[in-house]
């Protein structure tokens, strides 16, 4: 009755067609604290303060504070635990990665006539990861209710079988693709077996708790790089300009298996089902950012600044394969593996990330320390996927328009000098992009770190930590039971700059 299936089409597929959902956009619209030792330190409150090469991050500015020509260097080592619960069972993972996080330089020229207003200019530039990407989730237990069967049905119910019986993997859609799979390898039946049929019914048995375990292995980075260019009027207002490049690189492996305890009967129903999909997108974005500072007194200091939309331009590569294990009470059959050996290269797609708004606030205590406070509003609701008037990107830009929210975020930074030695703090707290608060929860962070002045070279070291809950389904559609995850991650920043 059943039979092996290899499916060996051609290597390369091309696609007018989509794949994205929800949580690819979240991916590139959100970023973390990055930069170098002093701005995790101070949880990148930076925005009213400048002063170093990776405040520009939030207001392009901050660069016009130097005095002199600086260029600095930054590793990162970091550390995330997810932690999670799925129906009960609790998982672990980790994942540890070191990389050069931070490289950058400003050259500051100052205006040698003296009674003109506009006192230096400044032009600098900066590259940063601002999201690492390198994350490793498992989560396992036992769902008492739902199959992965619903992911396949859900996609299935509607194509007549003429198409699920007489087509190949790579002449199909993504949706009709999935519907493929399933039929393929049998998780489910038609309902009857004339072409036309539309409807099916799952062959996983209905009578049964089904164990679950759900691998996913990301690895990739999203890096900027900005080129600035600010200026001081009469050491009092400061402002500037950001031009940014963005890179992705991403890559993500992901393994779903599921093992049910059906009591077996006369009739071949699935009984273990393991189903890969690998990920791969790549592609460049481009944005830019304006700022203000206005030194109030000699001590108190006021920051504005604004960062645009980044749009993007990119590309995914997209490969599958399930395999499915048939049995009665007379025994197993040979697994079915239905292994297209296709990479479905999708059309170029654009991705607009939200706009955002800060403002700054800081405090100078002479040479002895400062506190520093960054509130942003960042408005998800602005995401959206083009072009727009694709009937897909439509309505998934209308889903994203009503489950996202104009998100804050609160930054608070503190430092203190002891002659040559700084101590530093931070504390960061930010909104849940999602109006349920329950997809991806509330992010609380703290940091602190240390420093030493050399004299024409500075050494400065930190530690940031933060944790987020999550709770999102393995699939977009059909099983949409997932784990919740709670995530923490550590930060340990070590950087050196030399003033010139």
């Amino acid at each position: 009755m059943k039979k092996n299936i290899l499916l060996i089409l051609v290597s390369l597929s091309f696609y007018h067609l989509h794949a994205q959902e929800i949580r690819d956009a979240l991916r590139y619209a959100q970023s973390n604290i990055n930069g170098t030792a002093r701005f995790n330190a101070l949880s990148g409150a930076f925005g009213a303060l400048g002063g170093d090469l990776s405040s520009i991050n939030i207001n392009p500015a901050g660069y016009a504070i130097f005095s002199n020509n600086q260029l600095g260097f930054t590793l990162n080592s970091n550390g995330t635990t997810n932690n999670s619960d799925y129906f009960g069972e609790k998982t672990k993972e980790t994942n540890h990665s070191i990389d050069l996080n931070q490289a950058g330089g400003v050259f500051v020229f100052k205006n040698q006539q003296t009674s003109n207003d506009w006192k230096k200019i400044s032009i600098g530039i900066n590259y940063e990861n601002t999201n690492n990407l390198n994350n490793s989730i498992f989560s396992a237990g036992t769902n008492p209710t739902h199959s992965i069967d619903r992911y396949f049905l859900s996609y299935a119910n509607g194509i007549p079988l003429s198409v699920l019986d007489n087509s190949n993997y790579g002449d199909l859609g993504h949706g009709a693709q999935q519907a493929f799979l399933g039929y393929q390898a049998y998780v489910f039946n038609p309902s009857s077996t004339t072409p036309n049929n539309t409807s099916y019914v799952s062959n996983v048995a209905d009578n049964g708790n089904y164990y679950h375990e759900s691998t996913i292995n990301n690895k990739g980075y999203n890096g900027k790089l900005s080129f600035n260019l600010s200026s001081s009027f009469r050491d009092k207002i400061y402002l500037g300009f950001n031009l940014n490049t963005h890179f992705v690189d991403f890559r993500q492996f992901a393994r779903f298996y599921e093992d049910n305890n059906a009591p077996l009967t006369s009739n071949y129903t699935i009984s273990r089902i393991q189903f890969d999909n690998e990920l791969y997108t790549y592609g460049t974005g481009l944005s830019f950012q304006l700022g203000a500072i206005a030194k109030i007194t000699y001590s108190l200091r006021l920051g504005l600044a604004y960062e645009s939309p980044t749009w993007y331009r990119l590309s995914d590569e997209f490969t599958q394969k399930l395999i499915a294990v048939s049995a009665n009470t007379t025994g197993e059959l040979a697994p079915d593996v239905v292994n297209p050996n296709i990479t479905n290269y999708y059309d170029p797609y654009k991705l607009q990330t939200p706009s955002k708004w800060t403002g700054s606030m800081a405090y100078i205590f002479g040479k002895k320390g400062l506190i520093s406070i960054d509130y942003t509003l960042k408005d998800y609701n602005d995401t959206q996927f083009k072009p727009a008037n694709d009937t897909y990107f439509r309505d998934l830009n209308n889903s994203l328009n009503g489950l996202l929210i104009n998100a804050e975020e609160l930054r608070i930074g503190a430092e203190y000098k002891i002659e040559a030695w700084s101590l530093r703090g931070g504390y960061r707290y930010e909104q849940s992009p999602y109006k349920n608060k329950t997809t991806i929860g509330d992010l609380k962070g703290f940091s602190t770190g240390i420093g030493y002045n050399f004299g024409g070279t500075k050494l400065d070291l930190s530690y940031a930590a933060f944790k987020r809950d999550s709770k999102q389904g393995f699939f977009e559609q059909g099983l949409t039971d997932g784990a919740a995850i709670n995530t923490k991650n550590s930060t340990v920043t070590l950087t050196l700059l030399f003033e010139l």
